[in-house]
């Protein structure tokens, strides 16, 4: 039994936490690669949210697209990867296409 417990420490030792590996992959925090992460992971967050509204309200690209004078394939674009777009559409996609709020946080 003492064994099997020294082993299963041993295997979890190895184990990295996420943060760990971004540390090790991309740098610390603050670093420009690190930094860079960061901006594509909530870019991508962004894409995921205006994708579940737009289900929420059994919309489909097009019918999305439609509202805010853009083509369903920007609509792709931007929920798959949500930098694809400037701050008017963000507002246009979000109050005009699904008839919600957008709030935004500063941290400095």
């Amino acid at each position: 039994m003492m064994k099997n417990i020294t082993s299963k420490k041993k295997e979890n030792s190895n184990i990295k936490s996420w943060t760990q590996i971004k540390d090790d992959v991309y740098g610390g925090k603050g670093s420009p690669r690190r930094d860079q992460l960061e901006r594509d992971v909530e870019a991508f967050k962004i894409g995921v949210m205006i994708r579940q509204a737009r289900e929420s309200k059994n919309m489909t690209q097009a019918d999305l697209a439609e509202l805010i004078s853009k083509k369903r394939s920007y609509i792709s674009r931007v929920e798959n990867d949500g930098s694809n777009m400037n701050l008017k559409t963000l507002f246009d996609i979000v109050e005009k296409g699904l008839g919600g709020k957008v709030n935004i946080a500063i941290e400095v």
